[in-house]
């Protein structure tokens, strides 16, 4: 006989869960009080929403579920912000809801939400378990439909009184990864359309990835000289120094390769929705049918033709087709090693540091941490102009490295740089966040410094909401309204914290201040460095008042 909390955390050991994330309530301490005497790693967050970012970041790090544990009503609500993330992120989390008790639902009672409705369109499943005996089937099912197809989060609510009932219950797991693997007939297919084209290129993109995969994909694509893609804040899919890689396809795209992908004759999509941001607004590939041929490569037939109609739909896991891909025999063609090479010259162009307004250089501040950060360091960030530095600059090398949310939600960064550090602790974690950015799930830093979880945050300010600026200099020049912000002192905010600050103004500034403060997270102090930046300069490829005095003449 066990209580219903018991069974949970019996069941969640059971499935390999070694850490979870959450901010307690009462509506399930009866799984509070399993977690004391488990071997489970809890962590204390200091709002839900943070709390469900960092199970985003730990299950993008290591490919198995992220754990979220929060309580009803505001909790829930706090949590969504997460939620959607790893929704449209394609990211394993499950989200486990404190609820009220059986005899007390629809009566509104006391922060009581119907989950199933709350949730129903930022989850892969929603349900609520009422029977205590039932608790590891609910589990079983949530792990396999988590981590199944096109991964995606999972939310079970448990009434708190369901949680104290004492019963009989059958274990059930560990769970197991259910591949999906293309066919002979596909793959000879997708060759012969290779062999048929004269300018291919491939795009990477969406989830259920792994490190062999991006290794497999790396090597078929450069044993057939073909240029890869990737899509919004997925750089890390493909190692940034391979000539096979050709720049992001997203939100500030090289027109060089928007111009690439709109000419190509076959385009090869693996694991890539073909959302907004990959096609530029619907704009890079005609709809229904795309100018040339498309495979798209895809863990979920639902996906596959939604949008776009493929000549070559395939359902599979993206480690089987990149097996697979990397078996195939290498096509040789010379045009498609110069085509390569000119792809790849364009990106290293479009890459080298430029110089902005101000006195604090960013170009340079990207060198600086180009010299100084390991080669495998994790790069988080949220949403907002700043994004723009590490997102088209970084040079990553290794999957998974890139921690960001392609739904564009701020607030991200800092909470994902916590949960990554757990769940990597001896990578080198930086959290990059606008001033604006930050405050929205700053508070987060507590529980870095709580959990002795040494991370780097670089805090860009511009003093203000720097997109919505630039949108709003776009469309209603010199009409500035609801985007200025007055900050704190984020250097004296971190030393708050018990952690390192300090402020850079300059560009010479900037390489001392990061010595600094690596010396400071070899010690096992988190640290904070506050770039203050011109506010003309809202982005590496322009400013403020170019856009306001384009948008005047026009």
């Amino acid at each position: 006989m066990r209580t219903g909390g018991e069974i949970l955390v019996d069941a969640l050991k059971r499935h390999g869960v070694t850490n979870a994330f959450g901010v307690p309530g009462e509506s399930y301490l009866a799984v509070l009080d399993a977690l004391h005497d488990s071997d489970i790693s809890f962590t204390i967050c200091r709002q839900e929403g943070g709390a469900a970012m960092m199970a985003d970041a730990y299950a993008r790090l290591t490919g198995t579920p992220g754990i979220c544990m929060v309580t009803r009503g505001p909790g829930a609500t706090n949590a969504s912000a997460g939620l959607h993330i790893s929704q449209q992120d394609s990211v394993p989390v499950i989200l486990l809801v404190g609820q009220v008790a059986r005899w007390m639902v629809d009566r509104e009672a006391f922060q009581e939400i119907d989950y199933r409705r709350m949730f129903g369109q930022v989850a892969k499943w929603v349900a609520q378990i009422d029977s205590a005996d039932r608790i590891p089937e609910y589990l079983n099912r949530a792990f396999h439909t988590a981590t199944s197809g096109r991964p995606g989060p999972v939310v079970l609510a448990l009434p708190e009184d369901m949680l104290t009932d004492s019963v009989e219950a059958v274990d059930v797991g560990p769970w197991q990864p259910m591949p999906s693997h293309p066919g002979a007939g596909d793959m000879a297919r997708l060759r012969e359309m290779l062999a048929a084209a004269e300018r291919p290129m491939a795009i990477l993109g969406g989830g259920g990835w792994t490190e062999a995969a991006t290794r497999d994909f790396q090597a078929f694509a450069e044993a057939n000289s073909l240029p890869v893609g990737v899509s919004f804040r997925c750089q890390d899919y493909i190692d940034n120094s391979s000539p096979a890689y050709v720049g992001h396809v997203g939100l500030g795209i090289n027109p060089d390769l928007a111009q690439r992908v709109r000419e190509a004759d076959l385009l090869l999509v693996a694991g890539a929705r073909l959302g907004e941001m990959t096609t530029g607004g619907y704009s890079l590939i005609d709809i229904p049918n795309p100018q040339g041929k498309l495979v798209h490569i895809y863990p979920d037939a639902a996906e596959l033709n939604r949008t776009y109609q493929a000549d070559l739909p395939m359902v599979a896991s993206m480690p089987a087709f990149a097996e697979a891909a990397a078996a195939l025999d290498p096509i040789e063609d010379p045009t498609w090693r110069a085509s390569l090479e000119d792809g790849r010259a364009s990106y290293e162009r479009f890459v080298a540091p430029v110089t902005i307004s101000g006195d604090l250089q960013m170009g340079q501040v990207m060198e600086v941490l180009k010299d100084r950060l390991p080669a495998d360091a994790v790069i988080c960030n949220g949403a907002g102009n700043y994004s723009g530095w590490p997102n088209r600059f970084h040079q990553f090398s290794r999957y998974p490295s890139q921690l960001a949310p392609t739904s564009g939600s701020m607030g991200y960064g800092v909470p994902a740089a916590v949960g990554g550090k757990i769940a990597q602790p001896d990578r080198m974690v930086v959290a990059w966040a606008g001033d604006g950015c930050f405050m929205m799930h700053g508070q987060e830093l507590a529980t870095a410094v709580q959990y002795e979880a040494p991370i780097l945050v670089l805090v860009v300010d511009n003093g203000m909401y720097g997109t919505i600026r630039m949108h709003q200099e776009r469309e209603y020049p010199a009409r500035v309204s609801g985007t200025g912000l007055k900050n704190p002192d984020f250097v004296k905010l971190a030393e708050a914290y018990g952690m390192f600050g300090a402020r850079v103004e300059k560009t010479e500034e900037f390489a001392s201040a990061l010595d600094a403060a690596l010396a400071a997270i070899k010690s096992g102090q988190p640290a904070l460095l506050h770039l203050k930046i011109d506010p003309d300069a809202i982005s590496p490829a322009t400013t403020l008042s170019a856009i306001r005095k384009k948008s005047l003449a026009s």
